[in-house]
């Protein structure tokens, strides 16, 4: 017996035909909605990439399709990540590339390849935290960001190159400086000095830093820091602005502000203040040191780096002594007579009666030289009985002794002038060589003329002798005296003695 229901039953092949006709139809509708869309904008093709004579589009290198049911083989719903034809280059924020009016990236991978090229720019610029940071973002959006990113590049510098037309250009010739006689030419080494010096600014803005010093800067992180010598102590030395370390730093003296900068970067950075140097720039570059003024020779041959200036440019240091020691050697014979006794011990001895002994002396001797900033100079010439440890406290325009002499100096150059140096010894004295006649009257005076050098660089602590002349008072004549036993002064610090 059969049982009939109304149960229908459905045959699996008859559902798979349907399934597969709605998915050809809905095949073929995407088909010619893309046609017609590209037929609209066919007028716009040579406004952008050049196409085929045909109308049809090339695929260019570097193109990723968006993801259709052609593409996966089932059928999809058209979301919003799927951009239809456009002729707009740029959709929101993110720049989409175009030929032929289609877009070859969809919205995931345009905004996945424009962090990627934050990130690339973010390297380029040394800024590794946040291109690390962008990759990661970049990757997250689209793990193949990276291939679709070089492949886009290629794209567009080969879309680049076949955009632009061969032009024959003349190739542009070598620079080259147009003198006239109404302008100046800025010799090279100035140019290197002024560009090294705009660099310097970013790390010392407050300082004007020029040569070896700015080269150096150019090297050191624009934020810096005092650091402590155990991580886990602070710096009380960071709390204080910048300003008050200048100005402390105003009121000590160059060994100091230099020991100083020697702690580290941020100290070198500060010891650099255009102010400090500037200050000690007025002080000490002033007749008789200089002959012009100062302001203009820092401008001119410094380009305004006054602590180069005070390093490099010559002057007569005055918290000091310069003091030459000098020797020579002094002989003579001497006649032994030996007295023969009646019992002859002389023939006993083997002695002769006449012995020629050769006797030798070495003679010691120091000459001082003290400066002062009003163009007044003392020298003194003294045996070895007053050696330096005795004279330099002594040394002042009050004292009265044997070879004591004062006059007046200046600086031209590396070349120091002393003139007028008249002996002021005690009246109670006498002397084998007077330089004054009963009258009181001055019959001659000395001058010398020596050189300044520098060893090593900005000590400027020798003087070497070039001329030493006696001047006679009445008639002017100038006589050379022998320099056969003098030797450079060198110069020695005197904590007592006033710098400028």
């Amino acid at each position: 017996m059969t049982l009939q229901g109304t149960t229908k039953h459905t045959d699996p092949t008859t559902e798979e035909s349907e399934e597969l006709a709605r998915f050809r139809e809905a095949w073929r509708e995407e088909l010619r909605q893309r046609k017609t869309q590209h037929a609209q904008a066919q007028p716009h093709i040579h406004h952008h990439d050049v196409g085929q004579a045909d109308g049809t589009s090339t695929q260019a290198v570097g193109h990723v399709p968006p993801l259709t049911s052609r593409t996966v083989g089932i059928a999809l719903p058209r979301t919003d990540n799927q951009l239809g034809p456009s002729h707009n280059t740029v959709t929101g924020t993110v720049t989409v590339h175009t030929s032929h009016g289609q877009s070859f990236l969809d919205r995931s991978f345009g905004d996945a390849l424009e962090v990627y090229r934050q990130a690339v720019h973010h390297e380029q610029n040394s800024q590794l935290d946040d291109a690390l940071r962008l990759y990661r973002q970049a990757f997250r959006l689209n793990p193949m960001v990276d291939k679709a990113y070089y492949k886009e590049e290629q794209r567009i510098q080969l879309s680049t190159a076949a955009s632009v037309p061969p032009v024959v250009t003349a190739h542009p010739t070598a620079h080259k400086r147009l003198s006239s006689t109404g302008s100046t030419v800025v010799p090279p080494e100035k140019v290197d000095e002024l560009v090294q010096s705009v660099n310097a600014l970013a790390i010392a803005p407050n300082a004007v830093v020029t040569g070896t010093m700015a080269s150096l800067l150019a090297g050191f992180p624009p934020d810096l820091l005092f650091e402590p010598e155990d991580e886990r102590e602070g710096i009380p030395l960071n709390k204080l602005p910048d300003e008050l370390l200048v100005y402390i730093l105003r009121n000590l003296d160059t060994t100091a502000i230099e020991r100083f900068a020697t702690a580290n970067r941020k100290a070198r950075v500060v010891s650099l203040d255009s102010s400090i140097w500037r200050e000690l720039v007025t002080l000490v570059y002033k007749p008789p040191q200089i002959i012009d003024d100062a302001a203009s020779i820092a401008a001119d041959q410094y380009v305004a780096d006054y602590r180069r200036m005070y390093i490099e440019h010559p002057r007569i240091r005055m918290d000091g002594a310069y003091i030459a020691v000098c020797h020579y050697m002094y002989a003579y014979l001497l006649v032994a007579c030996y007295v023969v006794l009646a019992h002859g011990f002389g023939s006993r001895s083997g002695l002769s009666e006449n012995a020629w002994v050769n006797i030798s002396h070495l003679i010691t001797y120091h000459r001082y030289l003290r400066f002062f900033p009003d163009g007044q100079v003392l020298s003194l010439l003294a045996n070895e009985e007053y050696g330096p440890q005795n004279v330099i406290p002594i040394l002042k325009p009050s004292l009265r002794m044997k070879g004591f002499y004062i006059g007046e100096w200046y600086l031209d150059g590396t070349t120091v002038y002393i003139s007028n140096l008249t002996e002021m010894t005690d009246r109670n004295s006498t002397s084998a060589y007077p330089t004054a006649d009963s009258a009181g009257r001055r019959r001659y005076s000395f001058q010398m003329t020596l050189d300044l050098r520098s060893r090593p660089v900005g000590r400027w602590n020798k003087l070497e002798f070039l001329g030493y002349d006696s001047v006679e008072t009445e008639s002017g004549e100038v006589i050379p005296l022998p320099l056969k036993h003098e030797r450079p002064f060198w110069f020695s610090k005197v904590k007592s003695y006033a710098a400028y």
